[in-house]
C-alpha cells in the first residue's frame, strides 16, 4: 500500500494515500467529532463537524470527505476550528427539541456528546422549531422528524446496506426531511423493519419502539404468568448497554436479572432453535430426497421474510416452512408448556427479549396463533431489556450467574450460534448430516459458512450427496443470490440468509455501539459459548428428543406441522 506523510497537530506520521484525513487522525489517536460519518456508509461530509484546517486550503474543510496528500500539515483544534464546530452545532440545537431529559436517546445521544465535548452551555440562536407528526403506526420503529438532523444515514444505511431504499430527502432548505416515499409511514412503505436505519441514527429521530411499560404492566399482574425466552445474540450484547467490554458473555447475570424483574420462568430461545433444526432439517431432506422445491431458504429472519414478501414474492416457496424459534417457542409454551405444568393458556404471558426489531412485527402477524392465542405476546430488543434493569434498579454487574428454568431453558451449542451469521446452517448440517448418514461427524465446526463476508459458499459431503450451500447477510447481499435464483443460474441446495449484517448480533435492537468491531466480537463470544456446551448438535438436546417422543410426535408431522410451520404471503405495501 503506497504511503504518504501527513502532520496532523505537529505529530508526523505515514497513512495510506487512500486515506482521508479524518482517517489520517485516528491513526494519529486524534479525535474529531462527526454527525454526519458512519464508517460502515459512504461519507459525504454533510454536517460539517469535522471541520479541519489544512494549510494551503482557502477555507476549513470537512475531513470526512477531504483526501490526504504528500506533505500535507493539517490543524484540528485552532480557535477557528473549535469556533467553527461550536456554530455548526449551535445551530442544529437552536432547531432541536429542549427535551434531551425525557428522550429516549438521553446520554446515549451523538449530538448532545458532542454539544457536551465542545463546551456549548447556552446556544446563542433561537431557531424556528416545526411540529411534524410521530411515524409510529407500525409494530417495531418509531420515527420523530423533529429530531432529525438531516445527516442522512438512514437513507445511506437503508440503501446501501441494506438494497432496499426507504427513505431520501424531499423539500429544500429549512423544509428539507427525510422521508419515505411521498411521506407515507412505514407501516405504508416497503420497510423491511429491520431497524438498521435506528441503528445508525445519532439522536432519536428514528428509536425501537418501546413496549416496556406494557411488559411492566403484566408482570405486576398476579394472575398472569410471565414467561421469557432469550434470544442467543442478546446475552453477547446487553452486557455493552450496562457498562461491560463489548461482546461480554453475561448470561448467568442476564437470567438473575430477569428474575429479579419478577418473570416467573425464564427460558432459553436456543432451546426452540433446537426445535427448528428438527424441523427445518428434516424439511431440507425431505425436499431433497423427494424433489421439492430448491434451493430451500431459512426463514429464522423475519425482516428477510419482509424483504422476501415484499420484493421476491416470486420466490416465497423457496422458503422453509419452518417458523423461526421464537415462534415456535411461544407456540410450545401456551400448548406443551401449559399442558406439562397445568398452567392456563390464557394466564400465560409470553415475552420474548431479541436483538431485532422486526421479531416484533413477526409476534403481530395474524397467522402467528397456532397455540388458539396470540403465540408471543411481547418483544423486548436487548436495548428494552438493559432499560428494564436500570430502572429496576439492579446492580447488574454484582449479579451472581443462574441457570435456566427446564425444560424450556435446556439448549445446545447449535442453538447458540443463530446469533451469528453462518450459524443456522452449520446448526442444520451438524444435525442433517448425522440423521442422513447415522454417523457421527469428525468435526462438527463448518468454518466454510463463519465470518463477515457478504455472500458465503460451500460444499459439504453428506453421505454420498454434495450439498452445496449459501450464506447471505444483509438484505443488499440477498439480493445478490436471489437475483441468480431468479435467473436460473444457482445450483445451491440450501441458503440461509439473515437481514442484518453479521447475522442476529447486528440486529437493530442491539444497544447502538461505537466499537469499530462490534459485530466481529460477539461472533466470537457466540462461538465461545458454543465452545463452552456440553451439547453442541439439536439432535442431543434431552429435552427435545422428551419433547418429541413424549408429546410432538415425529418432525414434520401432523402436530409438529400445525404448531411449528407456517406460510409465507405476498405483501402490497409499497
Amino acid at each position: 500500500m503506497e504511503m504518504v506523510n501527513v502532520t496532523i497537530d505537529g505529530q508526523k506520521l505515514q497513512v495510506p494515500k487512500t486515506a482521508t484525513v479524518l482517517e489520517a487522525a485516528r491513526i494519529a489517536g486524534v479525535k474529531i467529532p462527526t454527525l454526519c460519518y458512519h464508517p460502515e456508509l459512504r461519507p459525504e461530509g454533510n454536517c460539517r463537524v469535522c471541520m479541519v484546517a489544512v494549510a494551503g486550503a482557502r477555507s476549513l474543510v470537512a475531513s470526512c470527505v477531504y483526501p490526504v496528500n504528500d506533505g500535507m500539515v493539517v490543524n484540528t483544534n485552532t480557535a477557528d476550528v473549535r469556533e467553527a464546530r461550536k456554530t455548526v452545532v449551535e445551530l442544529l440545537l437552536a432547531n432541536h427539541p429542549q427535551d434531551c431529559l425525557s428522550c429516549q436517546r438521553n446520554l446515549n445521544c451523538e449530538l448532545q456528546s458532542i454539544a457536551g465535548d465542545l463546551g456549548i452551555r447556552k446556544v446563542r440562536f433561537d431557531g424556528e422549531r416545526k411540529n411534524y407528526p410521530i411515524d409510529e403506526n407500525n409494530p417495531s420503529i418509531v420515527r420523530d422528524q423533529s429530531k432529525c438532523i438531516l445527516c442522512g444515514r438512514c437513507i445511506r444505511a437503508c440503501s446501501e446496506r441494506q438494497g432496499v431504499h426507504v427513505y431520501s430527502f424531499a423539500n429544500r432548505g429549512f423544509d428539507t426531511v427525510v422521508v419515505p416515499a411521498f411521506n407515507q409511514g412505514l407501516h405504508e412503505v416497503a420497510c423491511t423493519y429491520c431497524g438498521q436505519c435506528a441503528s445508525v441514527c445519532p439522536t432519536a429521530a428514528i428509536v425501537v419502539k418501546d413496549d416496556t411499560q406494557k411488559v411492566w404492566h403484566e408482570l405486576s399482574n398476579p394472575g398472569k404468568h410471565v414467561v421469557v425466552q432469550t434470544a442467543p445474540a442478546v446475552r453477547v450484547a446487553l452486557g455493552e448497554a450496562l457498562g461491560l467490554e463489548p461482546g461480554a458473555i453475561v448470561t448467568g447475570k442476564m437470567v438473575a436479572a430477569l428474575r429479579r424483574l419478577g418473570f416467573s420462568k425464564v427460558f432459553d430461545t436456543n432451546f426452540a432453535a433446537d426445535v427448528t433444526i428438527m424441523e427445518e432439517g428434516a424439511e431440507l431432506l425431505d425436499r431433497l430426497e423427494h424433489g421439492g422445491k430448491l434451493p430451500m431458504i431459512t426463514s429464522c429472519s423475519p425482516g428477510w421474510v419482509n424483504f422476501a414478501e415484499l420484493v421476491y414474492p416470486e420466490l416465497l416457496d423457496h422458503l422453509s416452512t419452518a417458523k423461526s424459534p421464537q415462534q415456535m417457542f411461544g407456540a410450545l409454551v401456551k400448548t406443551y408448556y401449559a399442558e406439562k405444568t397445568d398452567v392456563n393458556p390464557q394466564d400465560i404471558v409470553s415475552v420474548s427479549i431479541m436483538p431485532c426489531t422486526a421479531k416484533k412485527a413477526e409476534a403481530a402477524r395474524s397467522e402467528m396463533n397456532s397455540s388458539g392465542l396470540q403465540d408471543v405476546d411481547y418483544v423486548l430488543t436487548t436495548q428494552e431489556l438493559a432499560a428494564m434493569i436500570r430502572q429496576a434498579g439492579i446492580d447488574f454487574n454484582t449479579l451472581s450467574n443462574e441457570e435456566y428454568d427446564a425444560p424450556m431453558g435446556i439448549a445446545t451449542g447449535a442453538g447458540v450460534i443463530f446469533g451469528a451469521t453462518g450459524g443456522v446452517m452449520e446448526a442444520a448440517l451438524r444435525t442433517v448430516a448425522e440423521i442422513a448418514t447415522g454417523k457421527e461427524l469428525e468435526c462438527i465446526e463448518f468454518h466454510g459458512v463463519r465470518g463477515l463476508q457478504g455472500v458465503k459458499e460451500a460444499e459439504v459431503k453428506i453421505g454420498e450427496t454434495v450439498v452445496k450451500v449459501a450464506v447471505a447477510h444483509s438484505l443488499a447481499n440477498a439480493r445478490l443470490i436471489l437475483d441468480k435464483i431468479k435467473k436460473g443460474d444457482c445450483d445451491y441446495h440450501f441458503i440461509e440468509i439473515m437481514a442484518c449484517p453479521g447475522g442476529c448480533i447486528g440486529g437493530g435492537g442491539q444497544p447502538v455501539s461505537s466499537c469499530a468491531d462490534i459485530r466481529q466480537k460477539r461472533i466470537n463470544s457466540i462461538y465461545e459459548c458454543d465452545k463452552c456446551s456440553q451439547l453442541r448438535k439439536s439432535h442431543h438436546n434431552p429435552a427435545v428428543t422428551e419433547l418429541y417422543e413424549n408429546w410432538l410426535g415425529k418432525s414434520m408431522g401432523e402436530k409438529a406441522h400445525k404448531l411449528l410451520h407456517t406460510h409465507y404471503h405476498p405483501q402490497n405495501r409499497c
